[in-house]
């Protein structure tokens, strides 16, 4: 249920595999993706048993609309009835608030600066990191009082920069703006590394406590791929920082 799990100085960060829940084929089994075909009663399951197994509370997980753009919210709590607005991270003070972010190759991006109080998670595709959206979760961080030096990040299982396939004109565009996403398959086409280029914008922006999944979704049956499977389910990465 739980493939990585991390706590650092009062900051938790974990992200999940595919396992553990009750979604039937294609989305089997841990499915926490509400937008993607599956059963509502058993995503709600499946984010019930994520949340508890990680102690949290789930109606006390804030989750997103994600649209693929570079979108900031700064929340103070979970969005109760209404629904989540479109953006590709969240940013919160509230400590003992757990952000979540969905996933099936884009790399899911999670911060936290413990001693300003400030979390955040971001979802980073190829489109988001193009427009930035890493970077402006950082920012949204820094204006509530988070320093990058201090800030600690994690990214989680996605696609990795040998498997990520793209026509060369898509590559040449992103290398334009993110040189360090460059890159080529392991059989010798063009490529783009989404994790290879948030970690080189977290390094540009100061944040020196980084580490990256040793996962690639689209080579692990023990997670969801939309490049593989197409009809499948969405993994999640939940941050949240001690009371």
């Amino acid at each position: 249920m739980i493939t990585e799990q991390n706590h650092v100085s009062g900051a938790h960060f974990a992200f999940t595999d595919r396992w553990g829940g009750v979604s039937a084929v294609p989305y089997e089994e841990l499915n926490l993706g509400g937008a993607v075909g599956d059963e509502a009663p058993a995503v709600l399951t499946n984010r019930e048993l994520a949340a508890k197994s990680l102690g949290l509370d789930p109606a006390r997980v804030v989750w997103m609309n994600q649209v693929h753009g570079r979108d900031v919210a700064v929340v103070d709590g979970p969005w109760g009835d209404a629904q989540p607005p479109s953006v590709d991270a969240v940013v919160t003070t509230r400590r003992g608030l757990a952000l979540a972010v969905l996933t099936a190759d884009c790399t899911p991006v999670l911060l936290a600066d413990p001693v300003a109080g400030v979390a955040a998670a971001a979802h980073a595709g190829r489109p988001g990191l193009v427009a930035g959206v890493v970077p402006a979760a950082v920012e949204a961080m820094v204006a509530l009082g988070a320093e990058p030096g201090r800030i600690v990040a994690r990214s989680g299982p996605a696609v990795c920069g040998r498997c990520y396939e793209v026509p060369a004109d898509m590559r040449d565009a992103v290398a334009q703006s993110v040189p360090a996403a460059w890159s080529e398959t392991s059989w010798g086409t063009p490529a783009v590394d989404v994790v290879a280029g948030v970690h080189a914008q977290l390094d540009a922006l100061g944040v020196q406590d980084v580490r990256r999944s040793g996962v690639c979704t689209l080579e692990s049956r023990d997670h969801f791929s939309y490049r593989r499977d197409r009809t499948t389910g969405r993994l999640a990465g939940y941050v949240w920082l001690d009371w």
